[in-house]
C-alpha cells in the first residue's frame, strides 16, 4: 500500500508553477546553482558603500524533492547619506522566486509582478518624489535583482525572500544548497566591457572562510513521503530529530551561529532496496494539491533490468558545422562503442530533413556499432534543424513490448519548434524515455533544458573536446540501469485531475519518478 502523508505547506502553488513553467537557461555553468542573495550599493565611491548585512536566516521546508526556502536578512545604512542599492539573487535554473517583502524604516514594500516598462516607470516616479522605492526585475534568466531608493542614514532593512527549488538526486543522494558565500562569478564579460545591468558581478565578496560579520540561523524540515535512511550535513554542527520514518527536523547548533562563512550543505538518502512509493497531500481553501514520487532501488541487479533500446538523434545541419560536429561524433562513438550485445540501437541524422540508419533498430553487435560510427562520421553538416519532424519519426519507430526505449536527442538546439517539441515529448513520456545533449560554446538552453524538464530528465551540456568523456561517463551511468519500464498509475477512488506529466516515464536507478497534480 502507498503511504500517504498529509501536509500543511503553502509554498505547495509555487511548487506547481516550478515544475510546469519552461526552463530558461544560463549562459555559464553556474546555472546549476543557487548563489548567495546580496545588496549592491550603486555608487563609484567606494567609501558610500556603508550597507552592512547584520543577520541572516532560512527556514527550509523539503516536500519529497521540493525545497520551499524562506530567507530573512537584516541591513543597516550605516552612512550618513541616503543610498540607491539593487539586491540581487542569482537562483539556478531549477529554482523559481515567489515572494519578496522589505521593510525600509517603517516602510513596508512587496514586490508584484509588473511588466517591465510600466514597473521601472512606477519605480523612477516614487523615487523622484523621495518615496522609499523597490523594484524586482529578472535581469537574465533567473536572476533577480531589486532596485531600492531612497535608504535614508540608520535605516534598518529587512528583507524576506521566498523561493522553491527543485532537488535532484546523484548517485542516489539529495543534496540541498542555501548558499551564504558570494563571489564575482556572475558574468563572463570584463567589468570594462560589462552593460550597466552586468556591473553588480564586481560587487566585493566575502571569501571561503573569512569570518563573517553577521549571525547566521537556519532550520530545515523534511518531509521526504519515503522513509529516510540517513540525513547528514557535511558544512554546519546541526541537530536533527527523527519525527517518524519519513520526517526529520534538522536545526543549526547555536555554536555554529557565526558559520555564514560556508555554504550550508544538507544531504539525504533514502531506504529501500525495492522500487518504493509515497503519496504527500496539501489541502488548500479552494483546491489541494498532491506529489507521488517512485523512488529507485539503491542497487539494482542484472535481472532487474528490462531489455534496452536506445534511438541517437543527430543535428547535423550547418549551425552543428566544425567544432559541435566534432564534439557529437567523438560523444556518440563513445555511447555507441559502449552499448551491450543484448541492447538494440537506431541512430537518425537529422537537418532540414532525416535519414534513419535502419527502419527497425538493430542489435548492438560489433558489426552495426561499426557501420554506425561510420555512418555518422561521414556527416559535414549542412542544412536547415528540422527536430520535430525528426523525434516524430524517431517515436513512430516499432518496438518490441517490455523494452525500455530511451531517445537520446544531440543538438546545438537552435530550432524555432520548442513549444511543440516540448508537447510532443510531454505526451511520450510512457513511450520513450528523452535525454538531450547540447554541444558547442553557446548551446540553446531554453530548449535543451525545456526538453529535459518535460521529459524529466537531466540536460547535459558539452562546451569544451575535454568534456566529451566525463559528460558521457555521467550520461551512462544515468540511464544503463532501468528498474521499471511502461508504468501505468491507477488512481481507484482518489480523485484527481491537471495531473503532470501526462504520461509516466521509466524509473531508472539513478532516477526517480514524480507525478504531481489537484485532487478532490
Amino acid at each position: 500500500m502507498v503511504p500517504i502523508h498529509r501536509v500543511f505547506l503553502p509554498f505547495v502553488f509555487a511548487m506547481l508553477i516550478l515544475l510546469t513553467a519552461s526552463t530558461q537557461g544560463q549562459p555559464t555553468e553556474e546555472a546549476n546553482k543557487t548563489l548567495s542573495p546580496y545588496f549592491f550599493v550603486k555608487s563609484d565611491d567606494p567609501s558610500v558603500d556603508q550597507l552592512p548585512l547584520k543577520s541572516t536566516s532560512a527556514d527550509v521546508k523539503v516536500l519529497g524533492v521540493i525545497a520551499d526556502v524562506i530567507v530573512r536578512q537584516v541591513y543597516k545604512n550605516e552612512g550618513k547619506m541616503p543610498l540607491e542599492a539593487i539586491y540581487i539573487f542569482p537562483a539556478s535554473t531549477r529554482a523559481a522566486v515567489y515572494g519578496m517583502k522589505m521593510t525600509i524604516g517603517k516602510r513596508i514594500i512587496l514586490a508584484r509582478i509588473e511588466e517591465r516598462k510600466e514597473a521601472r516607470r512606477q519605480y523612477e516616479e516614487a523615487k523622484q518624489q523621495g518615496k522609499s522605492a523597490s523594484l524586482l526585475e529578472q535581469q537574465r534568466p533567473n536572476v533577480f535583482q531589486m532596485n531600492v531608493a531612497n535608504i535614508l542614514p540608520e535605516d534598518i532593512i529587512e528583507v524576506e525572500l521566498k523561493y522553491t527549488e527543485l532537488l535532484t538526486p546523484t548517485g542516489g543522494i539529495y543534496e540541498f544548497v542555501y548558499p551564504t558565500v558570494v563571489g564575482p562569478r556572475y558574468s563572463n564579460q570584463p567589468a570594462v566591457t560589462a552593460r550597466p545591468s552586468q556591473m553588480w558581478a564586481e560587487n566585493p565578496y566575502l571569501h571561503q572562510g573569512q569570518a563573517p560579520t553577521y549571525t547566521f540561523h537556519m532550520t530545515a524540515d523534511l518531509a521526504a513521503g519515503l522513509p529516510i535512511q540517513n540525513v547528514a550535513c557535511t558544512s554546519h554542527k546541526v541537530n536533527i530529530h527523527y519525527d517518524g520514518p519519513s520526517r526529520a527536523s534538522i536545526k543549526l547548533d547555536p555554536s555554529d551561529k557565526n558559520g555564514g562563512n560556508r555554504d550550508f550543505i544538507l544531504k539525504y538518502q533514502l531506504a529501500g532496496g525495492q522500487v518504493q512509493s509515497g503519496v504527500l497531500l496539501f489541502e488548500g481553501e479552494k483546491e489541494s494539491f498532491f506529489l507521488l514520487m517512485l523512488q529507485p532501488p539503491r542497487r539494482v541487479s542484472v535481472g532487474q533490468i528490462p531489455p534496452r533500446e536506445y534511438i541517437f538523434i543527430v543535428d547535423v545541419s550547418g549551425s552543428m558545422y566544425g567544432f559541435p560536429s566534432d564534439v557529437s561524433k567523438k560523444l556518440l562513438k563513445d555511447l555507441i562503442g559502449n552499448l551491450r550485445p543484448t541492447d538494440r540501437f537506431n541512430v537518425l541524422l537529422f537537418s532540414g530533413g532525416s535519414s534513419l540508419m535502419s527502419e527497425q533498430s538493430l542489435p548492438a553487435t560489433s558489426e552495426n556499432i561499426h557501420h554506425a560510427i561510420n555512418l555518422i562520421e561521414r556527416q559535414r553538416g549542412g542544412g536547415g534543424t528540422e527536430l520535430l519532424p525528426a523525434l516524430k519519426r524517431a517515436l513512430s519507430l516499432p518496438r518490441s513490448e517490455g523494452d525500455s526505449r530511451s531517445v537520446v536527442i544531440v543538438t546545438d538546439g537552435y530550432i524555432m519548434v520548442e513549444e511543440e517539441t516540448f508537447d510532443l515529448i510531454r505526451k511520450n513520456l510512457g513511450d520513450a524515455n528523452m535525454f538531450t545533449f547540447g554541444i558547442g560554446s553557446s548551446v540553446n538552453r531554453h530548449l535543451l533544458e525545456g526538453m529535459a524538464r518535460v521529459g524529466m530528465g537531466e540536460p547535459f551540456v558539452i562546451g569544451k573536446p575535454e568534456e566529451t568523456r566525463e559528460k558521457a561517463t555521467e550520461f551512462r551511468k544515468m540511464i544503463e540501469s532501468p528498474v521499471l519500464t511502461k508504468i501505468r498509475v491507477d488512481f481507484g477512488k482518489f480523485n484527481v485531475y491537471d495531473v503532470e506529466p501526462l504520461s509516466t516515464p521509466d524509473v531508472f536507478a539513478e532516477r526517480p519518478v514524480i507525478l504531481f497534480g489537484k485532487w478532490r
